[in-house]
C-alpha cells in the first residue's frame, strides 16, 4: 500500500505531509536515528510520484541516500526542462515549535523545512500535478529531480550532473543535459540569476600534549591557533576591498564557523581545528581561492600548518549564460502576481552546478530566505500557489516562448 494518499494535488496539503516527513542533513555530525537523512522522503516521494502513475527512476548516490526522478513527456518535444528541489533540511535545534507537525494558522504553515525547501517541491509537484491533467500541444518535456544532500556537501546534484557527462551514472530519465533548469529556493518569487559560491575546509595546527601542571614541557596547539585566528580576521577584514563586489551579489566574504581542540582541562592540547567558509564571487574559481588563504597564512607563522580538503567547493552562478530563461520566467511571474525583479543573493543553490554543466539555470520559488533554517520556519500559502501557477505558465507558456 502506497503511504502517499491518493488524490493529493493542492501545494499546501502537500507540504504538510512532506514536513512530518524528517529528512534533517546532520551536516557532519555523528548522528542517527529516523529523523536522519533522507531515507523516509525518498519512500514517500517514490510512493507518490507512482500513485499518481507517473514514472520513477531512483538512484542511490550514497548508501541510504538517493535521488529521485519523474518525468512528464510532451509529444513531439524538442525541449526540456528540469525542476530541480532538494529533499534534506538543516537540524532541528533551538527550534520553538514542534519541528515536523505542520501547523496552519494565520495563512502560514510552520515546521521544519516550511521554508527550506519544502514549500517548493510543493509547488513543483502540484504543477507537475496540474500539468499532468492539461494537454498543451508543443510545450516541453519536464523532468523532475528531487536530489539528496543540498545543505552540507551537494553529493545529489554533483551525481545527476555527472550522469550527463561521459563516464558518469545514466539517468534514464534525463540521459543528457537538460535545455534549462530551474531551481527551487525561497526567493520571494523573484528570480535570482546569480548568487555566491563558497569553499569550506579546515585548517588545523599541531602541538605536543602534556599535563597541564608543566605546560612548559608541551606546546599548546590551542594557543598557535589562536595566533592562526589573529591573522584570519584580519585577511577578513581585507577581503571585501581586494577586489570588485558582485553589483548583484555584494564582496567576497570568509567566516571562521567552527573551533574545536583539546581533549581535556588538564591536558596541554595537541591538536585544534578551525573550519573556514570562503564565500566566492560568481567567476571564482574555489580552489584559487582556498590556496590564496595558504599562501596568505605560509609566510605568517613559525609553525606549520595543515589544511585538510574541502568538503565544500561550490561554484558561484553567473549571469551571463541565463538572461533569457530569466526574462522568460519573469513575464510569467509577473502576469500571475504583478511587478517583480531579477536578483542577485548572497547564498549558494545547486544552480551552479547545473550551471557549470552548461545548463542555464536560475532560481525560484515560494517562501523568504529570511525564514529558512529559523527557529520557527514558516512560509506563506498564497505563496504556494502562486509558485505552482508560475511554474505550469512557464511550461505551458514554453510551447511558443518568446
Amino acid at each position: 500500500m502506497s503511504h502517499a494518499p491518493a488524490g493529493l494535488h493542492d501545494p499546501a496539503e502537500i507540504l504538510k505531509h512532506l514536513i512530518a516527513i524528517p529528512s534533517v542533513n546532520p551536516m557532519g555530525r555523528e548522528l542517527s536515528g529516523e529523523e536522519y537523512y533522507e531515507g523516509r522522503m525518498t519512500l514517500w516521494l517514490t510512493d507518490f510520484l507512482q500513485a499518481n502513475q507517473l514514472p520513477v527512476e531512483v538512484h542511490e548516490v550514497v548508501p541510504g541516500r538517493c535521488n529521485v526522478l519523474t518525468r512528464l513527456d510532451s509529444p513531439g518535444a524538442t525541449r526540456t526542462v528540469l525542476f530541480d528541489v532538494h529533499q534534506d533540511t538543516v537540524p532541528v535545534d533551538g527550534m520553538t515549535i514542534p519541528p515536523f507537525t505542520p501547523t496552519e494558522s494565520g495563512g502560514r504553515i510552520s515546521g521544519r523545512g516550511a521554508c527550506d525547501v519544502k514549500g517548493g517541491m510543493a509547488s513543483m509537484l502540484a504543477a507537475l500535478l496540474r500539468l499532468q491533467r492539461q494537454a498543451v500541444a508543443g510545450r516541453p518535456n519536464l523532468v523532475l529531480s528531487l536530489t539528496c544532500d543540498e545543505e552540507s556537501t551537494s553529493l545529489g546534484i554533483n551525481h545527476l550532473t555527472a550522469g550527463w557527462q561521459t563516464g558518469g551514472p545514466r539517468y534514464s530519465l534525463l540521459p543528457v543535459a537538460p535545455d534549462v533548469a530551474v531551481i527551487a529556493e525561497p526567493t520571494l518569487l523573484d528570480i535570482v540569476v546569480a548568487h555566491r559560491g563558497a569553499v569550506r575546509w579546515r585548517i588545523r595546527t599541531g602541538g605536543r600534549a602534556c599535563h597541564s601542571s608543566r605546560p612548559t614541557d608541551g606546546i599548546n596547539a590551542i594557543y598557535r591557533m589562536g595566533r592562526v585566528l589573529l591573522a584570519m580576521e584580519e585577511f577578513a577584514a581585507w577581503l571585501p576591498q581586494s577586489r570588485p563586489a558582485h553589483p548583484l551579489c555584494g564582496p567576497a566574504t570568509l567566516s571562521v564557523g567552527l573551533i574545536s581542540g583539546g581533549s581535556s582541562v588538564n591536558v596541554v592540547p595537541d591538536s585544534c581545528g578551525i573550519d573556514i567558509d570562503r564565500r566566492l564571487l560568481p567567476g571564482e574559481d574555489p580552489l584559487a581561492a582556498r590556496q590564496e588563504i595558504i599562501d596568505w597564512l605560509a609566510p605568517r607563522f613559525d609553525f606549520e600548518l595543515f589544511h585538510d580538503q574541502p568538503w565544500c567547493n561550490s561554484p558561484g552562478l553567473n549571469d551571463n549564460h541565463n538572461q533569457s530563461l530569466a526574462r522568460e520566467l519573469l513575464q510569467h511571474v509577473e502576469a500571475a502576481t504583478g511587478p517583480h525583479r531579477c536578483i542577485g543573493v548572497p547564498f549558494g543553490t545547486h544552480a551552479s552546478r547545473v550551471a557549470a554543466a552548461g545548463v542555464p539555470a536560475v532560481v525560484f520559488g515560494p517562501g523568504d530566505i529570511a525564514q529558512a533554517h529559523t527557529k520557527d520556519e514558516w512560509i506563506e500559502v498564497d505563496q504556494l500557489h502562486q509558485a505552482t501557477e508560475i511554474l505550469c505558465r512557464l511550461i505551458n507558456g514554453s510551447a511558443n516562448p518568446a
